[in-house]
């Protein structure tokens, strides 16, 4: 069937109609001269920093100490150009002021030049990570499998990464790395929660990990976890109140068990407890203490007992 090339004719009012929203609709739209970092080159970033944290994981095979260095160093010479194009636009477009004067490519710069000398740190807390998910699952055969395979490292790893920009003042990529680790991998950690070394989240979908979150030493998660707010504090005009400590604190050597949740800034789970699966809670606990629920009351039918509901029984 032939185009109508009458129907093409409303085109130029849908356009119209289309373009009329852009002054409408000024929260969803960019238009200007300061422009927004590019999702593909930050994706594109995240993937040169997790192969120089990772080699011979990734992209280059066959590495070793005799051509490592120059592998690692010509990476670290692209990155430094793609993150300071990256930052610096980011500086730009987050600066709420009179920007005449000031070199947003020499802040960039200094910014991703104090991020690539904590790379060595990176990797040494990122081993600890890797040790402790070795350690607390017996199904992972090696080292190896945990880096190839776990969902869990994946996204601890790009949410370390995301924290030191963070913590070095780069705004919007954190958060763009994060949510890029999160939709491929079910797990939300947002890069600005505190987590500390031996970190091991077993299976990993549906974890979500808030941004005001301490986490101590050797924390382990299961699936399903939530560590999030109770409520948001709003002032007289009735705005969140932002900045605040909304979410939990995990001292070291906690373990969560599967669908979990724990809520509220106030709530401080001691080091060495345990909290057991589908727990809610809203209160610190000491340390070793073990919150569960009581035992369910399980109501088991066979196929005769369902033609006959007096045979069915409970335990």
């Amino acid at each position: 069937m032939a185009t109508d090339l009458r129907l093409k004719e409303g085109l130029h009012e849908i356009t119209e109609a289309i373009v009329a929203t852009y002054t409408e609709c000024r929260h969803i739209n960019h238009l200007g001269h300061r422009p927004l970092p590019s999702r593909d080159a930050v994706y594109d970033i995240l993937d040169d920093i997790v192969e120089v944290l990772y080699p011979g994981f990734a992209r280059r095979q066959n590495l070793h100490m005799g051509n490592v260095e120059y592998h690692v160093g010509d990476i670290i010479d692209g990155l430094h150009d793609k993150l300071t194009q990256q930052i610096a636009r980011t500086l730009r477009h987050d600066y709420d002021g009179q920007a005449d004067g000031i070199d947003f490519e020499a802040l960039a710069q200094r910014k991703t030049v104090e991020f690539l000398q904590k790379v060595p740190d990176l990797r040494c807390i990122l081993e600890q990570d890797a040790e402790s998910a070795f350690l607390g699952d017996p199904a992972a055969k090696s080292h190896y499998e945990i880096v190839f395979c776990y969902p869990g490292l994946e996204a601890i790893t790009v949410y370390r990464i995301a924290h030191e920009l963070l913590l070095l003042g780069v705004p919007l990529i954190p958060r763009m790395m994060t949510e890029h680790a999160h939709s491929k991998t079910g797990i939300d950690i947002h890069p600005g929660a505190r987590i500390g070394p031996g970190f091991f989240i077993d299976h990993g979908t549906g974890v979500v990990i808030g941004e005001t979150c301490d986490i101590g030493t050797n924390v382990k998660l299961y699936q399903g976890v939530t560590l999030g707010a109770l409520s948001f504090p709003r002032d007289a005009a009735g705005n969140i109140i932002r900045g605040m400590k909304r979410h939990p604190t995990l001292e070291d050597d906690v373990v969560v068990y599967a669908n979990a949740t724990i809520l509220g800034g106030d709530t401080i789970v001691g080091h060495h407890a345990v909290v057991g699966s589908s727990v809610w809670l809203t209160h610190g606990v000491a340390p070793y203490t073990v919150v569960t629920l009581e035992k369910p009351s399980l109501r088991i039918k066979s196929p005769e007992q369902q033609k006959n509901p007096s045979l069915s029984f409970e335990i």
